[in-house]
């Protein structure tokens, strides 16, 4: 029988988020090829150095031991513009750390995200800004990771932080906001109270993580002794009274979270340096700039994401 993706919470991954491809990206670009293929030859029984995701990957796929192992709730996939040939140091660098990722998919040059619908996958994750922007258009739930000097500890917790608006929920607000001032923006909320938000692109991820923290839940009631560790937040510019449509839009998705922040522009680093997630996931580039400390995905979706790299620049 065929093995089923149906059920699990399926994440695509490039090499360039999982690892620290720098050195192998600038020979390609400054030496093309022929160089890459010699350098990654030359180190493949070197294995490559953890990347902004791999903190994120690490512990999410630890998570599979909630199940057999012949039924895993958690699937990752490498999906890499490398070949076979070039993609071999990745594999072998996956299996020098440990981390049990056994599918992958190398397209030689092309965009892998055209077979995230296949897969069944509810996030990709990339340092390429292009293969994300373009997967984000064909309404696809893709994110690029960000620069980070962030330095992993031995933390068996999973701690995953959400903006709200163009990440878990539409930029229909957002729009609102970009088009007039915060007292409209307040005044749309409030009027629309009741009136839940359409999904945003990484709905679907929060949904499948909270079916994670569902058997986390089984588990402890069998075993009292488990330690939860899946701990989901979000970090929102969002203040009251534009809070409530933010919670009604949450229970009628049927999700939940843990913890959330409405900060009313308040810098979300300050909480954020405080609660050290594996991720952080927002749909204004800005806003990440401040979070270097932090492994940090920007999904470039919504009015906010329409402007020029030029007006997006402007905003630092």
């Amino acid at each position: 029988m065929s093995y089923n993706l149906a059920d699990r919470l399926v994440v695509g991954v490039a090499s360039s988020a999982l690892f620290d491809l720098k050195e192998s990206n600038a020979i390609f670009v400054n030496q093309g090829e022929d160089s890459y293929r010699r350098h990654q030859e030359e180190n493949l029984e070197n294995p490559l150095t953890p990347g902004v995701a791999y903190p994120f990957i690490k512990r999410l796929l630890s998570l599979n031991n909630l199940a057999v192992p012949e039924d895993p709730p958690v699937e990752v996939i490498v999906l890499s513009r490398n070949d076979p040939d070039t993609g071999m140091r990745v594999m072998r660098s996956i299996d020098h750390h440990h981390l049990p990722i056994t599918r992958a998919i190398f397209t030689q040059g092309r965009s892998p995200y055209r077979y995230m619908h296949a897969l069944n996958m509810s996030l990709f994750l990339s340092a390429d800004d292009s293969d994300v922007r373009d997967a984000i258009s064909l309404g696809l739930p893709a994110g690029r990771v960000m620069e980070s000097s962030f330095v992993d500890d031995d933390d068996e917790d999973l701690r995953i932080a959400f903006d709200f608006d163009g990440v878990l929920a539409s930029d229909e607000s957002e729009r609102v906001m970009q088009s007039g001032t915060l007292e409209d923006f307040h005044s749309y909320e409030v009027a629309n109270s009741v009136t839940p938000h359409a999904p945003g692109p990484l709905h679907d991820f929060l949904t499948s993580m909270n079916r994670l923290q569902r058997l986390e839940e089984e588990r402890r009631l069998n075993d009292p002794s488990y330690k939860i560790r899946v701990r989901i937040s979000i970090v929102t510019a969002r203040n009251a009274p534009s809070h409530e449509r933010a919670v009604t839009s949450l229970k009628s998705w049927g999700v939940t979270v843990n913890e959330a922040f409405f900060l009313g522009g308040i810098d979300k680093s300050v909480i954020l340096d405080v609660m050290k997630p594996h991720v952080f996931f927002d749909d204004q580039a800005r806003h990440l700039r401040k979070t270097t400390q932090i492994p940090s995905v920007h999904v470039p979706f919504g009015v906010i994401n329409e402007r020029s790299p030029f007006e997006q620049e402007s905003d630092q």
